[in-house]
């Protein structure tokens, strides 16, 4: 009798835990990821740099970049944040944008062919960084204080 109680009491706890990690689960994979930004009246389709390594890679090495396209840099804090253009051939604007989802500073960024490389600065703490075509902030007409929304 002591045994079958010991299997029972094992196996409740077995299906406690395998539900809870199906639980567990099921909340990660429900996480959205933004597939796009929207500026206005603009939607920009963006690819995610949410790891140190894609941080550290973002457009390095690219020759174009889509007209409504752009790297969205997600990091965990908000706080001052520094970019260069280290190996990145294509002329960029820096959108830096608060946890408010609000344009903090917009920096235009220019190839850094040799170091030491400018440092571009958000000037007040960011959460995100949307790196886009030169040009694409003016053209849109964007301004710090502006609103951005994420399209899933």
């Amino acid at each position: 009798m002591k045994i079958k109680k010991e299997i029972v009491i094992f196996l409740v706890v077995a299906i406690i835990f395998i539900f809870a990690v199906f639980l567990f689960s099921q909340n990660k994979s429900q996480e959205k990821t933004p597939k796009s930004i929207i500026l206005g009246e603009v939607e920009v389709f963006v690819e995610i740099a949410d790891s140190p390594d894609e941080w550290e890679r973002g457009l390095m090495f690219r020759e174009t970049l889509g007209e409504n396209s752009g790297m969205l840099f997600i990091f965990k804090d908000s706080k001052e944040r520094n970019f260069w253009m280290k190996n990145t051939l294509v002329e960029l604007d820096i959108i830096f944008i608060n946890k408010n989802f609000e344009i903090v500073n917009i920096k235009n960024a220019i190839p850094c062919e040799k170091e030491p490389c400018e440092s571009y600065e958000s000037v007040l703490p960011a959460k995100y960084v949307l790196e886009v075509n030169s040009g694409f902030a003016e053209k849109n007409n964007l301004n710090i204080g502006d609103g951005i929304e994420f399209g899933y």
